[in-house]
Formats: structure tokens, sequence, C-alpha cells
């Protein structure tokens, strides 16, 4: 366990943005992970758990006291009858452990390529990309419960996974160790569900696909929208996708215009595109006077364009927020964390 006082946190996140931390402790373990914050804990002091930073926005004053970043290791692939049982440390990079799964011909994350990020942020914000969720395939989520100090093991019913949502962003009492999936022995993916990706793969929408051609075609999906992180693409210095695509309530649906996207819910709730409504509230790809713009390439990216504040891109959030708010009457809400800010 190495701890170092007073760590710029920009450089831990994949916005560049944010002032020091206190004290930040690297943990290698999860016995190390439950530690530190066990100790923070009962010190009373203030506890923010990082992994691969591409999530975050951090307010520029940093953060007054204990991040926890969480560097640990270890993907076991255990035989499950015809399917397979990973389990993977909170700390390895998830983009990482995709490939080996279709690498390997492990199939059902396989449209979740090149989401930045560290496996133990999954379950919390129930990551989903091109009609896969990542909720579909958890088994289970070892956790530090911070009430009790003893680590659990939750089922997926007690996850309370939704739409960009789970019971691990209500409150901060369970610190995700380590994650299960159980992924199909097959070199076939997951029915494909989202249009845009049939269309690349030339597959009618419900169809399958080999695994490495899905991988390979959400790849070039994202690139092109700047959403894999390229240190040579300066839209991809984001957060990723800054607002959700708001669910709404049949009758606020309707009152939309006619060529509005409405993805119907289970539950009677429509879901419409954030995009959309941000680019007919008239805000542009590459929009914004200063060095945080919306990107060149997806609207829903938030972009530092270099020298960038969180003051500068929250000011730019506010706007895109209150434009949409102004003309639609919905209100959008932030995807990412917000430590020591609100929008």
């Amino acid at each position: 366990m190495r701890v170092r006082p007073d760590v710029p946190l920009a450089g831990l996140t994949t916005l560049r943005l944010g002032g020091a931390a206190r004290r930040l402790v690297e943990a290698a373990t999860a016995d190390e992970v439950a530690a530190a914050v066990t100790a923070a804990d009962r010190s009373a002091e203030p506890v923010l758990v990082v992994g691969g930073g591409s999530n975050l926005v951090v307010a520029d004053t940093g953060f007054p006291g204990t991040v926890v970043l969480i560097r640990t290791r270890g993907v076991a692939a255990r035989p499950d009858k015809e399917r397979l049982r990973l389990v993977v440390q909170a700390g390895e990079d998830w983009d990482a452990v995709v490939a080996r799964a279709v690498a390997e011909g492990w199939a059902g994350i396989e449209a979740l390529s090149g989401i930045p990020g560290r496996t133990g942020a999954t379950p919390i914000q129930n990551v989903g990309a091109y009609g896969q969720e990542v909720s579909e395939t958890i088994r289970r989520v070892r956790v530090l419960d911070r009430s009790t100090g003893k680590v659990n093991d939750l089922a997926p019913a007690q996850c309370r996974f939704a739409y960009r949502h789970s019971v691990f962003k209500q409150n901060a009492r369970h610190v995700v160790l380590e994650v299960e999936f159980a992924l199909a022995r097959s070199n076939l993916s997951a029915p494909v569900r989202y249009a845009e990706l049939a269309l690349t793969l030339g597959v009618d929408v419900g169809a399958q696909a080999p695994v490495e051609a899905v991988r390979e075609a959400v790849l070039s999906l994202r690139r092109g929208k700047g959403m894999v992180i390229d240190p040579g693409d300066p839209d991809s210095i984001s957060a990723g996708s800054f607002f959700t695509n708001p669910v709404l309530t049949s009758m606020v649906a309707a009152a939309l215009p006619t060529d509005a996207p409405r993805w119907p819910q289970d539950d009677g709730r429509v879901k419409t595109s954030a995009a959309w409504l941000i680019e007919r509230a008239g805000f542009s790809k590459g929009y914004g006077n200063g060095r945080a713009r919306i990107s060149s390439k997806h609207t829903l990216a938030l972009t530092n364009r270099g020298g960038a504040t969180t003051t500068d891109l929250l000011r730019l959030a506010r706007e895109v927020r209150d434009g949409v708010r102004a003309k639609f009457g919905v209100e959008l809400v932030p995807e990412p964390v917000l430590v020591g800010v609100a929008l």
C-alpha cells in the first residue's frame, strides 16, 4: 500500500480536471482496499474511491480527504457447463477484460468494447452500449460494506440494476472489490440489438455475429465518436457521454416533436435521445467559446480542449442543460459522478 499527500487528481481522470487529494492511497489488493477505506471511515475522514477516473468530474479545489486508488489485479476463468464464470478484480482494465473474452470465445460483453475505466466501476454505472448492459452478465458483486466493515457477495437482484443505475450509485455504502460474470462459451455474439451496430455488421437486428467482428465494429463506431481514449484525439479528453438519455412519461414524450427518437420501455415510459435534444436545442458538435467544448464528433461528450477547469466544463454543461429544458421541458441528468461540485 502506497500513501502520498497532496496528489493532483487531474492526472487520474480522463477529463484531466480536478484539484489535489489531501491524501492518496494506492491499494494493490482487495484487503488493502478494505483496510484503507475502513481506516478512513473510523477517522471520520471523507473517502473517494477511484479506478480509471473515466466517469469523474472533480472540483477544482480537489478532495479534502482520502482518495483510494484501486489497483487490484486478477482474472480467473472457471468453466460452468455450457457457460463460463469470469471472476475479475475491481482494478482490472475493463477493455482488456472484454478483449480477452473475445479472444477466448466468451460471448456476452463484446458490445461493451472500448469503454474506458476499471471493471469495478461497471456495476456501479450499469455500464451499457450498443444494446448491451453489463447487468445482463453479472452474477455476483463482492463488496466491502462500509456500514459493517464486512465483505459480502451481492446477487444481481440486490444490486438493483436499472438504466445507468444501481444500488451502488444511491450511496457510498458499498465499495466494489470483485465482479463475477457468466458468459456463453461461443464464437458468436449475443443477439445484436442496436440498429447502428447491426447496419455496420451487415446483419439484421436480433441476429448474431462473430464476437471478433462485433468488437471491431464497436471500436470503429466509438472511435468515430471520439469515445475511445486516444492521446492524439482531443475529442477523447472527456468523461464519455455527459448526460443520460432521458426516460420520460408517455405524456411528456408525446409533447416532443414528432421526429424525436422514441424507445418504449417495459414500464410504460419512453426513452429519448439526449444527443437529439441537445442538437435541436441549438448546441451543435464543437459548440463552445472556451477551453471546454462539446466534442466535434459526438454531441453528448463535453471535452477539455486544453487548459480547461472544472468550472469551465460545468458552465458549459449548465448552458446545455438549461437550453434543453427551455426548448423541450426535459431535464437532462449528468452521467458522470460529480465530486465536490453540483450541476
